[in-house]
């Protein structure tokens, strides 16, 4: 069994008792310590702006050509803290609770009550940056509700909240840069973790413009590379999104944490055609004032507006009272899947539901129609006041969906459908957020440890900042306090040379298969296999088969790949290349660990393992 290092002592005294003594740095040792972090969204540029200031040596590498562009930027609902301003309940063992709840109880309860501790911290922190967190009349940080909870905690600016917090890091990142203390590589890839006498001690890192490789030393790696939801090809991910990081620290020993709970997002515009390579996620936020729904006859081709209320299904609504419109991810996701696959599905597709914002609308209205002093309003009046509110909160999210789909979410209800979004699996950490392998940590997306078997809306933020404002400034000093002494070992090292070979040889490899097929066909076809076999539902004789299929994939991948380029140059397409064949061999590994996985939990659906009401169990 692996150590956890869990302090001892009660659950809601471990962080501070661990604080008050765990090992530390001082200063001038620090100037001595050289860290490298891999990815600069959230919780690597919160890691790097957080280590710089401390006084380490900070080396930060991202893929793509600014820390700006990190995937976290898309995130648009919120983040989660237990400050209670509502007065409605909230409180930090509150939060714990809904989170290991949200998880089906399969996240580590230490780690996870830690995140609800420091998450306060986190909305201080971000307003000190100048984050415009939406505001009440008054003033005061507004609040609204997310799936999985009664309470209302979560942050949130207009639609954009990822973008506004990533922004706060990147300038608290920058002014790193500026001082010197942190140096900048973008357009760099890690293509290996260089492993010395059973410690992590550098990277090799590929310069995505020239082609060239690097050997990079540090005492400690962080790797805040996110998740590996591109796996199943079409995802809310950027496109750039991939395992390559995490998955060369697996091979380097890192053990992987339930690779194959991926969370499923309720909420995303439906796939259109064989064409796209992408999906459009629809804020979570929008469930909290808008009512889901599909008609109560099947194959009804009415339009929304044809469709009376006593003739309409609010199923969430009628199936979970208590939550609503509001229940977790997973649940929310299944439901909308058994609708459909029920015959009550909507659209050209009839692979999507009705997310309907009328209601709101009229409710909203009546309210602004009482504050103007409004008597006895028109329909007309009421809905010219609620359309009002509405675009103030979600303005940005209706101008993208109409956009997208050419259809005014003002007047007709919104289509969406289930997608992938989120891994909660991830490299396997301790609660230091170390991996197996000493001095190689992952922070974010990339561990396993916060979310369970599902993970709560506007948490990913949370634990993004989190591990890189909060955590890891302690943990990581534990750690390199016997570090000390250990002076930069030389790039000439046996080891980089022996890293940076593989490294080569395996690009060579990639390039000279000279095959007809190219790297995106393979991908989108093990994107078809994981969805079909490894996504929302899974059982023994579809996994069983995926992973025969995902092995036939591999082969003809090696022996039909065809790139185009050179190698010692500028090559998106060797770049993906790499990226796919990791995509590979991580989709066998998920589809294996579903097979094993014999119970039903969160995001990993066996159709074995149900309740007689389609449940979980």
């Amino acid at each position: 069994m692996f150590n956890s290092n869990i302090p001892v002592g009660k659950l809601d005294q471990k962080w501070e008792d661990y604080k008050g003594h765990v090992k530390l740095v001082n200063p001038a040792n620090k100037r001595n310590l050289e860290v490298i972090i891999i990815g600069t969204g959230l919780a690597g540029a919160s890691a790097a702006a957080s280590l710089g200031e401390l006084g380490y040596k900070v080396k930060a590498f991202c893929f793509q050509d600014s820390p700006r562009r990190a995937h976290s930027i898309a995130a648009q609902g919120g983040i989660n803290a237990a400050k209670n301003y509502q007065n409605d309940g909230d409180s930090v063992f509150r939060l714990f609770y809904d989170t290991i709840k949200g998880g089906d109880y399969r996240a580590r309860e230490a780690n996870v009550h830690r995140l609800a501790e420091v998450s306060a911290n986190i909305i201080d922190q971000c307003v000190a940056q100048g984050v415009p967190f939406a505001r009440e009349y008054g003033g005061l940080l507004s609040n609204r509700s997310f799936g999985g909870t009664q309470v209302q905690r979560t942050f949130y600016a207009a639609g954009q909240t990822g973008q506004q917090l990533l922004i706060g890091a990147y300038q608290a990142l920058e002014r790193q840069v500026a001082l010197g203390n942190v140096e900048m590589y973008t357009r760099h890839e890690m293509l290996d973790v260089v492993v010395i006498d059973g410690k992590a001690r550098g990277i090799i890192a590929r310069n995505l413009i020239s082609g060239e490789l690097e050997r990079h030393f540090g005492h400690a790696v962080l790797l805040c590379s996110g998740g590996y939801g591109n796996v199943f090809y079409l995802s809310t991910n950027a496109m750039g999104s991939n395992v390559t990081a995490a998955w060369k620290a697996h091979k380097k020993g890192a053990y992987f944490g339930n690779p194959c709970f991926t969370q499923i997002h309720p909420t995303c515009i439906p796939v259109t055609g064989d064409h796209q390579s992408k999906l459009t996620l629809m804020s979570e936020s929008l469930r909290n004032d808008g009512r889901i729904w599909v008609p109560k006859a099947k194959n009804d081709n009415r339009k929304p507006a044809d469709i009376p209320e006593s003739e309409r299904d609010y199923y969430l609504e009628r199936r979970y009272p208590a939550f609503g419109n509001l229940v977790p991810r997973d649940v929310a996701s299944r439901a909308a899947k058994e609708r459909c696959d029920a015959g009550y599905g909507v659209g050209s597709s009839k692979q999507a539901v009705y997310l309907d914002y009328a209601s709101a609308i009229e409710r909203y209205g009546k309210i602004e129609c009482r504050k103007h002093g409004i008597d006895n309003p028109s329909a007309e009046e009421i809905r010219h006041h609620g359309v009002d509110v509405v675009k103030e909160k979600y303005g940005n999210l209706f101008d993208m969906y109409n956009k997208i789909t050419g259809e005014d979410p003002y007047s007709t209800p919104m289509r969406i459908y289930p997608a992938v979004h989120y891994t909660m699996g991830g490299l396997w950490v301790d609660y230091e957020l170390m991996t197996t392998v000493p001095g190689l940590y992952a922070l974010g997306e990339a561990n396993f440890s916060d979310h369970g078997a599902n993970r709560l809306g506007a948490s990913a933020l949370m634990q993004g900042l989190a591990d890189g404002y909060f955590v890891i400034p302690y943990t990581i000093g534990n750690y390199l306090a016997d570090e000390i002494r250990t002076a930069a070992i030389p790039l000439s090292h046996p080891a980089f040379e022996a890293a940076e070979k593989v490294a080569t040889d395996r690009l060579h490899q990639l390039k000279n298969i000279n095959g007809k097929q190219s790297a995106e066909s393979f991908h989108k076809r093990l994107g078809k296999i994981m969805w079909d076999k490894c996504g929302m539902a899974r059982n023994e004789a579809g996994l069983k088969e995926a992973v025969k299929e995902i092995q036939a994939l591999k082969a003809e991948f090696w022996s039909d790949l065809r790139i185009p380029g050179d190698i010692d140059a500028f090559n998106p397409e060797l770049d993906k290349a790499g990226r796919v064949a990791d995509f590979i061999e991580l989709g066998e590994l998920m589809c294996l660990d579903a097979l094993q996985r014999r119970e039903s939990c969160g995001g990993h659906f066996r159709e074995e393992m149900q309740t007689e009401e389609g449940e979980v169990r």
